[in-house]
C-alpha cells in the first residue's frame, strides 16, 4: 500500500512538471491499466565553450554506433565546428532482460569549473565527473 501511495505521489509530481529526473528514474511505474509510458527523453544540456574548444553532449550514442545512449561528449573546434575528439564520460551497463531505453543514463548537467578550464558533468543518477577538454581525461568525483 505504501509503495502504491509513493508511486501515486511521484506520478502527480511528474504530471506537474516537478523533478523530471525522478520521473525518468521510476522505470517500473504502473497504473490500473498497465505500464505507463516510457521514460522522458534526455535533458537538454547546453554546449560549453572553453577557450577554442566547444563541448557538446551526445545523447544518442547508439545512432553513431557507440553501443550506448548517454555518457558521451564531443569536443569541437569552436571556430569551425569540426569534431576533434569523442569522449566517453561514463559507461552505461545494460541488462539483457530489461528494455534498453529504460536503462539509458543521460548527462543531466555540464558547466565550466570556476577555477580551471575543466568541466563539471553530472549524469541523471547524480554521479559527478570532471572532464579536461584539452586532454579528454575524465575523473569520477
Amino acid at each position: 500500500m505504501l509503495r502504491q501511495l509513493l508511486r501515486s505521489a511521484l506520478l502527480i509530481a511528474c504530471a506537474g512538471g516537478a523533478v523530471v529526473s525522478a520521473c525518468a528514474a521510476d522505470e517500473t511505474a504502473t497504473s490500473a491499466r498497465g505500464p505507463l509510458a516510457k521514460r522522458v527523453g534526455p535533458p537538454k544540456v547546453a554546449p560549453v565553450v572553453v577557450g577554442k574548444l566547444k563541448v557538446v553532449v551526445l545523447p544518442w550514442g547508439k545512432d553513431r554506433g557507440l553501443g550506448q545512449n548517454g555518457g558521451y561528449v564531443a569536443i569541437l573546434d569552436a571556430d569551425t565546428g569540426k569534431e576533434l575528439r569523442l569522449v566517453k564520460v561514463y559507461e552505461v551497463r545494460y541488462e539483457e532482460r530489461r528494455e534498453g531505453d529504460l536503462q539509458d543514463v543521460f548527462i543531466a548537467a555540464m558547466s565550466k569549473s570556476l577555477f580551471s578550464d575543466k568541466l563539471s558533468i553530472a549524469d541523471e543518477k547524480g554521479r559527478k565527473y570532471t572532464l579536461d577538454p584539452e586532454t579528454g581525461v575524465v575523473e569520477a568525483r
